[in-house]
């Protein structure tokens, strides 16, 4: 048998994390306050406005502060810079939508939660309505290397 490392556990222990000291947010699935892309902001490309679109009215921005908008406005700068080329943004703008709760696993991580069903079918709708224009416009970038 391998020797045990440290003390053993008492018998008495008790989860501390278990009544969600973070907590948790639930967020229904109902647009949030679907700002329009300000014009100062000078978005050329249809993937960065299709990005403002999507951010802006998304369940999350329903519990967002001035800050928060004012980090869409930046994060949208960037993706715009990106679908110009520069490809080096990815990164930063993957960190930044990823603190939003992006994917499945950022809300995770942030114990946000939908209803199940109703995620399900937002996200096909949302895919259904970006694919052709996000392969048009992808393969417009491609072709221009």
């Amino acid at each position: 048998m391998p020797a045990r490392r440290g003390p053993a556990p008492s018998p008495n222990s008790r989860r501390r994390n278990t009544d969600h000291a973070l907590g948790e947010h639930s967020l229904s699935l109902a647009s949030g306050e679907s700002r329009a892309l300000p014009k100062a902001l000078a978005i050329s490309t249809g993937g960065a406005k299709r990005f403002w679109k999507t951010w802006a009215s998304a369940p999350q921005t329903e519990h967002w502060l001035e800050t928060d908008w004012a980090e869409l406005e930046l994060t949208t700068k960037l993706v715009d810079a990106f679908y110009q080329g520069d490809v080096k943004l990815a990164g930063e703008i993957r960190q930044r939508v990823g603190k939003w709760g992006a994917t499945t696993e950022d809300r995770a991580r942030l114990r946000m939660n939908f209803d199940q069903q109703a995620e399900e079918e937002a996200q096909k709708a949302a895919q259904e309505a970006s694919t052709s224009s996000m392969d048009e416009e992808l393969f417009k970038m491609l072709s221009e290397s």
